[in-house]
């Protein structure tokens, strides 16, 4: 996810936007964002964007927003739901364009002016936040309506949006003295400013941190096609004859799994762990040690024990004793299945007569030998079977149809920012348009590390908009000429980044506030949508191999079915060791921030009891940017806590016929389409009669009886 969602009948649009119309602009006409986009559904006219038209589109933007809050600030007028709430539900129209399309840019195909400008516009943007958020007059109006929200006649959509507009002042600091706030105002954009700087050092650092090695028998157990990437890469950085493998964005590196020279192996982890704490201007430590220290402050002023709690107030979770407790009861059982995990590694090195004690740099390489004994076969044999195009039409899209209707249909006239984003026109089961859905499948320098989506052009019936929906993924873009072939994991990351999609194509709300889900729900609905990449009948429809289209062998998929739980302990441990650091530094008082990230980062490991060194967590500290740049600040426990609702929803599913029209319509009407209208605990009682249980996610992660 990026720092940072149906179709409407014409007349409704038109009558929504007739009653409103965008502030005079002083943008010069041939800047792309002075009107909207004539595109489709708004489509950014990417062929027509510059890097030179962001910093007056954006001082433009924020100019125009804050003429149209002064204006209903200061409206004579008694304060109405039209006058205050729905106004400054309109306002920021052209602020709104440039944003989405810089963070864009910024996360996907960025460069050194968007970088510089990026840096620069974030106190900024910060304070004009502020300059809402903290207007007296603007939050007295809309303190007058939430004390009387009750005896407005709203429906029940526009009242909770009153008491979200009451919730998101007081939380921003409304309340606070003149004093109090002018400090709040200067942590912000400090803040502001930190965060940039720390998602820019992760870049750079990342590209820094590449494995440079002379020789090609040093990346002995890659195939020569890979090799060939690697020289390629180094060529490209100046360093012909040489081999470059970069490195992505969390701990653990795909070439661990092949590589068979130790030394390379051990190479690559560390140059991918030491990222931002090796010294060097790209270091981290001291980024990470200010945002902890301002964030915690800043929780002090608002009247919260530390980060954690107040952040939480506002997630599904509620408090920081539930995560705790959720981390905690995951922790020793996991670390336990890791450990025999551990064992079984140790037992193939001792039989291959290797002579050592397994380390870290050789799990993934051993593991894959385990699962080769274990179940008879290696990951690297799925490979041919997920062919990236066959993966995505006739899998994801197959299973969207399958369960919602909807079809899909691809089309090269629109613009992109760069020649690999593809793009295609959604179809509702009626026939009408329902969205336009990209996707960026490939790794590129200019682009952050992960998976997320994020919406170009969000739904919403009062501003007449539909959605236009993006996917970013990060695989290695193969030699020309040669198949995208994707990993397990890789086919996963794809099915659950359009279940992303699928969340805000379906959204069919009113005003744009609530289009926004709490942090640790928003995971829920693209995990549920990972079921159906092993599911029989999708996965009969596109595991065929790329070469022969021979369906994945019978045999071959049992074995990959039986193997489901295998290194689930790793995998578990490594997540949680990341969430229990988010958790153990934004649970810090002011005057418990301390003074080296390295060792902090080892001490809450251990008192957590996740430190074990043959699992480092899947994000260190130091490159952590879901919780120091990403938006999931004390929030990474969130996938675990949206797990347990999709363990619970895809048992749902079983007992309801599995892939079904029926059922898809129902988690569609029920809880996808409905945005943050309402509590989200009750959405998901809605849609699945009860209250979810934790047992089907232990049973899933294989951690019962342990």
């Amino acid at each position: 996810m990026n720092r940072h969602h149906i179709l409407l009948v014409a007349a409704t649009a038109a009558v929504a936007n007739l009653a409103y119309a965008e502030p005079a602009s002083l943008l010069d006409a041939s800047n792309p964002f002075a009107k909207q986009s004539t595109l489709p559904f708004n489509y950014p006219a990417w062929d027509k964007i510059k890097n030179e038209h962001f910093a007056p589109a954006y001082a433009e933007g924020m100019r125009q927003q804050a003429a149209e809050i002064e204006a209903i600030a200061n409206n004579k007028a008694a304060p109405t739901f039209d006058n205050t709430i729905v106004a400054m539900e309109r306002s920021g129209r052209l602020l709104n364009r440039v944003g989405s399309a810089f963070n864009t840019l910024t996360g996907s195909y960025t460069n050194d002016t968007l970088i510089a400008l990026d840096k620069e516009l974030a106190p900024k943007l910060s304070a004009h936040s502020d300059a809402i958020r903290l207007n007296p007059k603007l939050y007295a109006r809309v303190k007058a309506l939430y004390d009387k929200r009750t005896r407005l006649g709203l429906d029940a959509e526009s009242q909770y949006l009153v008491e979200r507009y009451h919730t998101d002042f007081v939380r921003a600091g409304a309340k606070l003295s003149s004093a109090d706030k002018q400090k709040l105002k200067t942590m912000n954009g400090e803040l502001a400013a930190l965060s940039t700087q720390f998602a820019q050092n992760v870049l750079k650092e990342a590209n820094a941190s590449a494995l440079i090695v002379d020789s090609a028998d040093e990346l002995a157990g890659m195939s020569d096609k890979q090799i060939a990437v690697a020289a390629a890469e180094a060529k490209k950085r100046g360093m012909d004859g040489k081999f470059a493998i970069p490195v992505v964005n969390t701990t653990q590196q795909a070439g661990l799994s092949v590589l068979t020279n130790r030394a390379t192996r051990e190479k690559l982890l560390a140059a991918s762990m030491g990222r931002g704490s090796r010294g060097g201007e790209f270091d981290n430590r001291d980024v990470v040690l200010k945002i902890a220290k301002l964030r915690a402050e800043r929780a002090a002023l608002l009247g919260y024990p530390n980060y954690a709690a107040y952040n939480l107030e506002e997630q599904t979770a509620k408090t920081t004793g539930a995560v705790n407790s959720l981390l905690a009861e995951f922790a020793k059982p996991a670390v336990n299945n890791a450990k025999k995990e551990a064992l079984e590694i140790q037992k193939v090195i001792d039989a291959e007569k290797g002579g050592f004690q397994a380390a870290a740099h050789d799990w993934a390489f051993y593991s894959d030998k385990v699962r080769q004994q274990r179940y008879a076969f290696d990951a690297s044999q799925l490979r041919p079977y997920f062919e990236l195009n066959r993966v995505l039409q006739d899998g994801v899209f197959f299973a969207a149809n399958k369960e919602f209707g909807i079809s899909f249909k691809e089309r090269k006239d629109l613009p992109t920012y760069d020649a690999d984003v593809r793009t295609f026109d959604v179809f509702d089961a009626d026939g009408k348009q329902l969205a336009i859905f990209t996707l960026d499948p490939y790794a590129r320098s200019t682009k952050r590390g992960g998976a997320w989506a994020n919406a170009w052009v969000a739904q919403s019936k009062l501003l007449g908009t539909r959605p236009v929906i993006a996917n970013n993924l990060n695989i290695p873009k193969p030699a020309a000429g040669e198949p995208t072939l994707l990993t397990y994991d890789e086919v996963r990351t794809t099915f659950h980044e359009f279940g992303h999609a699928l969340h805000s194509m379906f959204s069919d709300v009113k005003y744009p506030r609530l289009t926004r889900v709490p942090r640790d729900y928003v995971e829920f609905p693209s995990q549920v949508n990972e079921m159906w990449m092993a599911y029989p009948e999708v996965l009969a429809n596109y595991a065929k191999h790329y070469q022969t289209g021979a369906p994945m062998p019978k045999e071959l998929l049992e074995k990959v079915q039986a193997s489901q739980q295998f290194n689930e302990g790793f995998r578990t441990t490594e997540y949680l060791a990341a969430s229990l650091l988010d958790q153990a530094w934004h649970q810090l008082s002011p005057n418990q921030i301390p003074t080296d990230v390295v060792a902090f980062e080892a001490e809450a490991l251990k008192k957590a009891g996740v430190d074990f060194a043959l699992v480092p967590p899947r994000y260190r500290t130091t490159y952590f940017s879901h919780t120091f740049s990403g938006g999931y600040s004390a929030g990474y426990y969130g996938y675990l806590w949206a797990e347990k609702l999709d363990a619970d929803t895809v048992n749902w599913f079983k007992e309801h016929g599995g892939l079904t029209r029926k059922n898809g319509d129902h988690f569609r009407k029920t809880l996808l389409s409905r945005g943050g209208t309402m509590d989200a605990m009750q959405m998901y009682r809605n849609f699945s009669g009860r209250d979810a249980q934790v047992q089907p996610l232990l049973e899933r992660r294989g951690l019962t009886g342990q």
